[in-house]
């Protein structure tokens, strides 16, 4: 029993796994309750359904929590999203190979994700405001690549095989049971955890969230970590255009919208501190399932839909006001004592 406790304590001790821990049980608690009103909710065809869905929200919001983690934030993501799906499919409905199409967006997506990081950890610009810039620049991409309209299907260009292969691959295929876009969504968090926790640029990310100027005096090169985490952005927002893509069939210019909030929201619901230096990928993976099992669940019993978008607010509203009063120690001996001083 005493190692029981020890293992437990040790593994609640670390930063940000409460948080991710409270998080998980949050989102188990919230799927009961949703299946007890609705037990098709408990269907495998729903779960299944439910975490292919949620492999948008959980890349989207692996890309905003390594933001977030450094103290910085991307509003670009949603925009990149937009102009990875229409880049793909523009280019795909006019024959070119997949593989050529995929590659030529990827290096699109990337360019912004190196602006941006250029802009914040260079030129030290207010995050807010040079990812609010590329965020209008990537949408106007999207609109302008096929004339300011949607794109035809993919298919009319590279053919019904190659377009279904494509299709089946991002999206609509299954491995092992699960459709593919969770697996995809998957390995990615996985690399991105294996980098956050086990190697120095993980920990040079969350030196910078935690104390900057420290990290400088540490030796830590903030501007080239600042840019990797931007570009670890703009890789989880190109593949979601990409998973859009096929989804549709198609490009939509609309692709991605409010998708840097849906970031945000799976992040600090799984305990990533907007303020910075705290929080755990694990967290984020537990935030992208509540807010997908809040959208299913409150679709399947009828909800209207501004009500799905003011309870899925509140949550994250309070989930960031929980962080902020415990950070800053508002109403606490701590925080009157700070504030005297």
């Amino acid at each position: 029993m005493n190692s029981l406790t020890k293992s437990v304590k040790k593994v609640t001790a670390v930063r940000g796994m409460s948080a991710a821990l409270i998080a998980f049980a949050g989102w188990i608690v919230l799927y009961i309750a949703f299946g007890i009103i609705n037990p098709q909710i408990f269907a495998m065809n729903n779960i299944l359904n439910l975490l292919r869905s949620m492999a948008k929200y959980l890349l989207v919001g692996v890309g905003q929590s390594v933001i977030l983690i450094t103290g910085n934030i991307d509003l670009s993501i949603g925009s990149v999203v937009a102009m990875s799906a229409m880049i793909s499919a523009t280019m795909m409905c006019k024959g070119i190979p997949v593989i050529v199409a995929v590659l030529v967006t990827l290096v699109c997506c990337l360019l912004v994700g190196l602006l941006n990081g250029l802009l914040v950890g260079r030129f030290k610009l207010p995050p807010f405001i040079a990812t609010l810039g590329t965020m209008f620049c990537a949408r106007g991409v999207g609109y302008m690549v096929n004339g300011n309209r949607n794109t035809d299907a993919i298919a009319s260009g590279i053919g019904k095989e190659a377009g279904e292969a494509f299709q089946n691959f991002f999206y609509y295929g299954k491995t092992l049971g699960m459709y593919n876009a969770f697996w995809i969504a998957l390995l990615i968090f996985a690399v991105v955890f294996f980098v956050m926790n086990k190697t120095r640029t993980g920990r040079h990310i969350y030196a910078i969230g935690s104390n900057i100027e420290a990290a400088k005096l540490s030796g830590v090169n903030v501007s080239a970590t600042v840019t990797k985490t931007y570009l670890i952005s703009a890789f989880c927002a190109f593949v979601v255009g990409l998973i859009l893509c096929a989804q549709a069939s198609m490009g939509n210019m609309e692709a991605g919208n409010c998708y840097e909030m849906y970031g945000v929201a799976a992040g600090v619901i799984g305990g990533v501190s907007p303020l910075g230096g705290t929080g755990l990928l694990l967290g984020t993976f537990a935030g992208a399932g509540v807010w997908q099992t809040l959208e299913n669940g409150l679709g399947i019993i009828g909800a209207p839909v501004g009500l799905q978008r003011i309870v899925i607010g509140i949550i994250v509203t309070g989930a960031v006001l929980v962080d902020v009063v415990f950070r800053l120690g508002i109403g606490s001996k701590k925080g009157k004592k700070e504030k005297k001083a």
